[in-house]
């Protein structure tokens, strides 16, 4: 065990969020410790754990700079380009392909 407190799913105390919910608060941990995990049971598996984070210690997310949202949209770009043919296929090529439709 990890020695941290366990919350059954949906059952969280509040003041306690998950970095999904931090982010839609417009928050992030910000280096802060896990303080709890819940975990939502599953017939054939084991649960789904997901990590809970302090809001109060939580920081705001920190803006988006120019030169990350160039490299941000250089690399969406790069993942639309065909290695194959060198084409912008239009959409991005799925991993499990490798190449755009037309060079499968």
């Amino acid at each position: 065990m990890t020695g941290l407190p366990v919350y059954r799913w949906r059952l969280a105390p509040d003041g306690l969020a998950t970095r999904r919910q931090l982010r839609a608060l417009g928050l992030r941990p910000g280096g802060q410790d896990v303080a709890a995990q819940i975990e939502r049971p599953r017939r054939k598996r084991g649960p789904l754990i997901a990590y809970l984070y302090r809001i109060e210690l939580a920081l705001p997310v920190r803006p988006m700079t120019e030169a990350k949202a160039a490299a941000l949209a250089k690399a969406n770009s790069a993942r639309r380009v065909c290695p194959s043919c060198r084409r912008d296929a239009g959409y991005v090529i799925p991993a499990h392909l490798g190449v755009c439709n037309p060079c499968f």
